[in-house]
């Protein structure tokens, strides 16, 4: 892209969160080169702001802005909207791509177990709070990314957080199918609205993931399957594609692999499940019932 060619996403507004490495960082990276103001969120506030700094250099872009929270905690989620909220006017796409996976029960500071709070509340608050944004910027995309895991994922609802018993990849798969069924519910709910809802699995990338917090299996598998891994910018594709292609602009509800979709686990079309799900979801994250 040069300074005479502004990119086909010029004058679009687009927040992926967990932007600072790996597949967020790349897809930010992407859209950016394609002209689009992106803002990413890092846990930490001067490695995004690096990160953004760096992102705008290699997109030869002006326009990357760098917004600091913890997704796991709700309070840092809602600053999080508030924040852009102020700086956007308009917000085009939100890429949900934060997510990690922990071998351990971790407990966040709401009393949440991590990966389902990171990985699907997170999410699941985010997109609720810039909706309005959203719909009136419309059209308007929402692009979240998941993992083949789901297809290996159970709601199970007598024990949603692993309370009971834990597994790392349970949790995770459980997570990733959480994603899979909130994106299918969120596209029904937004019908007419000129707001859509896809999901995605990336690959399996090179990138950071449950570093902080490996299982045995992880520790051992992954320096062996590492040169078989896509890099980060081959596995954000498919984000980017669901972000900006116009042959995606009206799709909603479908989950894609390698910018092709495919059909999710069978969990994913139990509207009843879904519904639960939700509720289940917006009380924990104290969202008010809409009328």
């Amino acid at each position: 892209m040069t300074e005479h060619s502004p990119g086909p996403m010029a004058g679009q507004t687009v927040l992926v969160t967990g932007g600072t490495g790996g597949i967020g960082r790349a897809t930010a990276a992407g859209l950016a080169a394609l002209g689009a103001r992106v803002g990413i969120t890092g846990r930490d506030n001067a490695r995004t702001q690096a990160a953004a700094a760096q992102i705008a250099h290699q997109a030869g872009s002006q326009a990357v802005d760098a917004f600091a929270a913890d997704m796991s905690s709700q309070a840092e989620v809602r600053s999080l909207a508030a924040a852009v909220l102020t700086a956007y006017p308009r917000l085009d796409v939100l890429v949900n791509n934060v997510g990690g996976f922990w071998a351990t029960r971790h407990v966040t500071a709401d009393g949440f177990e991590r990966t389902f709070a990171v990985n699907h509340l997170a999410a699941f608050l985010l997109t609720d709070l810039l909706l309005a944004r959203l719909k009136a910027s419309a059209s308007a995309r929402i692009v979240t990314v998941s993992s083949n895991a789901q297809a290996m994922g159970k709601l199970d609802f007598g024990d949603l957080q692993g309370q009971r018993s834990y597994s790392g990849s349970r949790a995770y798969s459980q997570s990733k199918l959480a994603n899979v069924v909130f994106t299918y519910e969120l596209s029904r709910r937004l019908e007419g609205t000129g707001v859509t809802a896809t999901v995605l699995h990336p690959g399996l990338v090179r990138t950071a993931f449950s570093a902080e917090d490996p299982s045995l299996l992880g520790k051992v598998m992954i320096p062996l399957l590492r040169p078989f891994m896509k890099t980060p910018a081959r596995g954000a594709a498919t984000s980017i594609y669901l972000a900006s292609a116009p042959e995606v602009k009206n799709v909603t509800g479908r989950y894609f692999a390698k910018c092709n979709p495919k059909p999710p686990n069978k969990a994913a079309s139990d509207t009843a499940a879904a519904a639960r799900l939700w509720q289940i979801s917006a009380d924990l994250v104290g969202l008010t019932p809409e009328p």
